[in-house]
């Protein structure tokens, strides 16, 4: 059995839809400690001048070392309304706008007090929208003890997994001495991006690749999975 891991994501890349689809379980790391600047509040759609970051504000005044799960949105700035406009200057005129935009329409009208929860509910919509029926868990019901590359193997040895599924840049953190030990078998995802017509342009060389997932999917509805495998 093969599991991978990985922190909840806002609005996350491709890449991270196709390291769920590879596994039989998927587990959210929302016992990790939440890091500052990364992808976990923010990410990037395509836009008529290149690419833009949506950032969702959070509160990390003297709580640097907060956890992902206590991670709490700064709803003091008007966020929601610059997201939602941002997607629909963005993606208002590709073939599946109207059939998703509906649904980040309400998101962006609900107010979210933590983090997670928002990216949670958007990133189960997406899995649902892509077919994918990994299953899927999380650290804080595992509740691991270890650190580091011990605490992947915690996770795999409690829940049976033989195998782990990584990205490529575990190569340069994980110890596969460790895995070796206790017959957890490490492999390593490298994922080939797919080139496809984004809304702004159709020419491969102005695409702009590591865009959010849904850059893919207001252009390309129910055959997204299959160019998110390369099988189109």
């Amino acid at each position: 059995m093969k599991v991978s891991v990985h922190q909840p994501q806002y609005l996350p890349w491709l890449g991270y839809f196709d390291k769920i689809i590879n596994s039989d379980i998927f587990v959210f790391l929302d016992c990790v400690q939440y890091k500052h600047r990364e992808f976990q509040n923010r990410n990037r759609i395509r836009t008529q001048k290149g690419w833009m970051w949506l950032t969702v504000p959070v509160i990390t005044h003297n709580a640097r070392e907060q956890l992902v799960s206590q991670t709490k949105i700064n709803n003091a700035f008007p966020w929601q309304r610059r997201h939602l406009n941002a997607i629909k200057n963005s993606y208002g005129k590709t073939p599946y706008f109207e059939k998703y935009f509906p649904f980040f329409e309400n998101i962006y009208n609900k107010k979210w007090d933590r983090l997670i929860e928002l990216n949670l509910t958007i990133i189960n919509y997406i899995l649902c929208q892509l077919r994918v029926k990994t299953n899927i868990m999380f650290e804080s019901d595992i509740k691991t003890s270890s650190t580091g590359t011990n605490r992947i193997i915690e996770i795999c040895k409690k829940i049976n997994a033989d195998t782990y599924l990584s990205g490529i840049g575990g190569k340069n953190y994980l110890k596969q001495e460790l895995f070796t030990k206790e017959n957890i078998s490490l492999e390593y995802k490298t994922f080939k991006h797919p080139v496809y017509d984004q809304i702004n342009t159709s020419s491969a060389e102005q695409f702009q690749p590591f865009m959010s997932i849904i850059d893919l999917i207001f252009m390309y509805g129910e055959k997204s999975r299959e160019i998110l495998e390369n099988k189109l």
